[in-house]
């Protein structure tokens, strides 16, 4: 049987991948893109290696019930490693009927494992904006 959401095979396969996962509303469709080893870095500007801590992180926008809207400005790609840098946003109104508008230009970092899948070793979502020292 074919997997509902198979990991993305070429760099520029990540993000669309990643919008499927984000968009189905369970957070574990998205937590299988990243590397036992990557991180994640918060608005605050650290960097945080606990996956349960960016699962909860990451499920936090997936339970608004809103979909991923994405905009890749670039795949720089050398050898099994690849930048990617897009635009994201989050709008519509959430579950308590407040209006969201979340967005930011990731910068983001994905490697090609031995088995030829992508995955993230550093998921930025936030990578172009100044933070301060936490």
């Amino acid at each position: 049987m074919p997997e509902k959401f198979p990991l993305p095979t070429k760099p520029e396969d990540v993000i669309p991948s990643l919008v499927k996962r984000f968009n189905s509303g369970d957070v574990m469709n998205q937590m299988a893109m990243y590397a036992p080893e990557a991180v994640f870095v918060a608005n605050d500007g650290r960097v945080i290696t606990d996956h349960a801590e960016i699962t909860a992180i990451i499920g936090r926008d997936i339970k608004l019930g809103l979909s991923l809207e994405t905009n890749v400005r670039h795949v720089f790609v050398a050898g099994d490693t690849a930048q990617i840098v897009l635009d994201w946003s989050i709008h519509g109104k959430g579950p308590d009927g407040k209006d969201v508008h979340v967005h930011g230009t990731a910068c983001d970092i994905v490697r090609r494992g031995a088995d030829g899948f992508w995955r993230y070793l550093i998921d930025n979502n936030q990578g172009t904006a100044v933070r301060r020292a936490v």
